[in-house]
């Protein structure tokens, strides 16, 4: 491979909501660089576990060569938290999303590496594969660990986790589905839980933030806020 190859970039940074458009966005501009391992897996591991967006409902099934309930990932970073669950629940389908296209390379490698034959890869605007490529009542579960908080006042409204998403976040599960959100900014936190018990179609699994459940491993970085007297909150929905 190239030295220009190694050097890849794309131009991503997490969710926010486009006045504009009047509905959620993905991301918004930025570089980011791409290693050459993640390029190498991104060419040779990508054609067996990245799925085209298009615009037609996918067959889940036909994709991972079974019939298996199906956790949905928003924005999944570099994959080591979705790799660690697809591999504590061999019996669940797992669909990742994400446009970070280095995130992209590391989930392959792992996914690889790990040989898990359950994970499967979007690289695309969530909003879109949601509308367009999943059915509704479709999804068992549905997982957005720690999105950006967009913690300055003024940039609140660019949150990823607004009325309009969970909407159709919440047509999409299956009666008894469940969205877990998790985030380490207690604003943010605050917002989640407002929004959410706000959506009519869910109902809280506790009283308040939930404890974390024992399928999302704790990361090095949370560790490590949590060192330093970091909170952590864990929000539970379950489908009506």
């Amino acid at each position: 491979m190239s030295d220009a190859d190694s050097k890849l970039t794309d131009s991503v940074k997490p969710m926010f909501y486009d006045p504009a458009e009047r509905r959620i966005r993905s991301f918004v501009t930025r570089t980011g660089r791409v290693s050459e391992a993640q390029a190498r897996a991104i060419e040779t591991l990508g054609p067996k576990f990245c799925i085209p967006y298009q615009k037609a409902i996918l067959d889940v099934d036909a994709v991972f060569g079974r019939h298996a309930p199906v956790v949905f990932e928003i924005g999944f970073g570099m994959g080591e938290t979705s790799a660690k669950i697809s591999a504590g629940m061999p019996e669940k389908n797992f669909i990742g999303v994400e446009v970070h296209t280095p995130g992209v390379g590391s989930l392959l490698k792992l996914t690889d590496e790990m040989g898990l034959s359950n994970q499967r890869i979007i690289q695309h605007d969530a909003y879109e594969v949601l509308t367009h490529m999943i059915a509704p009542a479709s999804l068992h579960g549905i997982h957005v660990f720690f999105p950006d908080p967009w913690h300055k006042a003024r940039h609140n409204k660019r949150r990823l986790i607004q009325g309009p998403l969970v909407a159709l976040l919440a047509s999409r599960l299956v009666p008894g589905g469940y969205l877990h959100c998790a985030t380490d900014w207690e604003d943010y936190a605050v917002q989640m839980l407002e929004v959410l018990s706000a959506e009519p179609a869910l109902e809280n699994t506790a009283e308040g933030y939930a404890p974390r459940p024992a399928y999302r491993p704790v990361t090095k970085f949370e560790n490590r806020g949590l060192r330093l007297g970091h909170g952590v909150w864990d929000l539970v929905f379950q489908k009506r």
